[in-house]
């Protein structure tokens, strides 16, 4: 779960900011989307395999995913910290401090290690990075002071924040904007049509409601691309 953008509802029900965008692309389309819940580490691999058309699970659209995939961009997310309500934490300075993030996830593998570096680098201590396997988990930590911040996707803390009632707060600002995109197979020519199907929805302003309806406006884009990756 990676709420607000992909979790289960109340009675198990896949919700959430990504589910309704594909939900009104398949409108489009003239088709319905079957969801299936799946490891974040196992999609692309499936999709490659076959098993699944294409992926909906929050991707930064990279380079180096780009390889193995072929990316339809539908958002811009950057990083964004959070910390319990009332603490100083400076992402840019978080030598030394406990920083939970969601396994697998940029936060996990890239952004919090390349900080961590970066302080031992300086003879400072690392950062101790603490993984969850939910971002609900991490924020819940962040919540109760077992972690000093967590890092994760900017929609993502921005729900966090939202749904904590004042327990955590927004640490810095949002830094490192990327895209999100839908994997699909490479050369598979559905990443052209999910971009085409998109763009009407930009176009005609259904995408910036959907967005709107999940407090996730802030990352909206005017032009989706196939493998947009900036780095």
């Amino acid at each position: 779960p990676y709420s607000p953008n992909e979790f289960k509802d109340p009675s198990g029900k896949i919700v959430g900011f990504d589910v309704d965008l594909v939900d009104a692309v398949g409108k489009v389309l003239g088709v319905t989307p079957e969801y299936t819940e799946a490891d974040f580490d196992k999609i692309i691999p499936s999709i490659q395999a076959g098993s699944y058309d294409m992926g909906m699970s929050s991707f930064t659209d990279t380079k180096e995913r780009e390889q193995s995939v072929d990316f339809t961009t539908y958002f811009s997310a950057g990083v964004q910290w959070a910390q319990p309500a009332g603490k100083s934490v400076d992402p840019t300075n978080a030598c030394g401090l406990r920083v939970g993030v969601q396994t697998t996830t940029i936060e996990d593998l890239e952004e919090v290690p390349a900080k961590s570096a970066a302080c031992v680098a300086a003879g400072k201590p690392p950062i101790e990075i603490v993984k969850f396997d939910s971002q609900d988990d991490a924020a819940s930590a962040v919540a109760l002071g077992k972690v000093d911040a967590m890092s994760a996707d900017s929609p993502v803390t921005a729900y966090a924040i939202k749904q904590s009632e004042g327990k955590i707060e927004a640490a810095g600002e949002v830094f490192d904007a990327a895209p999100y995109g839908w994997p699909v197979a490479k050369g598979s020519p559905l990443a052209q049509t999910l971009q085409q199907a998109l763009q009407h929805l930009i176009d005609d302003g259904t995408y910036r409601t959907i967005a709107e309806n999940w407090g996730v406006e802030a990352g909206v884009i005017t032009t989706s691309q196939i493998n947009g990756a900036t780095s």
